[in-house]
């Protein structure tokens, strides 16, 4: 019985470290415009899962495809169905890191440049993605943004020959959390 309660004991210690290492948010926001002269293509995803390790400076987001919303249904449908087939590919995650994470200083209340290197994973394919992040630490919270680009064909999103000139080659994503400290 003593080591049932020496096991418990650890898990619950770890836990706690953990929680205290850890920044989450459930309401990060994901937005993409694949905007051209023809069409406006934008869409918002207000229900991004992140956390950010305070320990190393490692970073996973994860959003659901069908979260996506935008400005008329018809458009919603030919994403969802037609483009990122998201009943076949429910999630596009990212995992990375902050490269200059030595450099960041959560104590100080101001805006700090991150350099951020991970692999997003969108319609079944994964991709090496770099980017510029800002993260601004503030009464115990880190408001974080950054911003990138990426293309539909990186990802094997087949773009029909009939609306190619209406969608961008390139799409330009941007990312804003406000990390909270994970409390279990």
């Amino acid at each position: 019985m003593k080591p049932n309660i020496l096991i418990l004991l650890l898990v619950i210690f770890s836990v706690t470290s953990y929680g205290q290492d850890v920044y989450f948010t459930k309401t990060g926001t994901v937005i993409f415009d694949s905007s051209t002269p023809l069409e406006t293509i934008h869409a918002e995803n207000n229900q991004v899962t992140s956390f950010l390790k305070i320990a190393d400076g490692e970073l996973n987001f994860a959003g659901l495809i069908k979260s996506f919303k935008f400005k008329n249904a018809l458009m919603e449908e030919h994403f969802n169905e037609n483009y990122i087939e998201s009943a076949k590919y429910p999630k596009a995650v990212f995992k990375g890191q902050i490269l200059n994470w030595a450099a960041i200083d959560l104590d100080k209340e101001e805006a700090q440049e991150a350099d951020l290197e991970g692999e997003l994973t969108l319609h079944g394919v994964s991709k090496k993605i770099t980017a510029k992040a800002t993260l601004h630490p503030q009464n115990g919270e880190i408001q974080a943004s950054c911003a990138f680009v990426v293309s539909a064909e990186d990802f094997e999103i087949k773009i029909p020959a009939v609306v190619r000139d209406k969608i961008a080659k390139e799409v330009s994503v941007s990312v804003n959390v406000n990390y909270e400290p994970f409390n279990r």
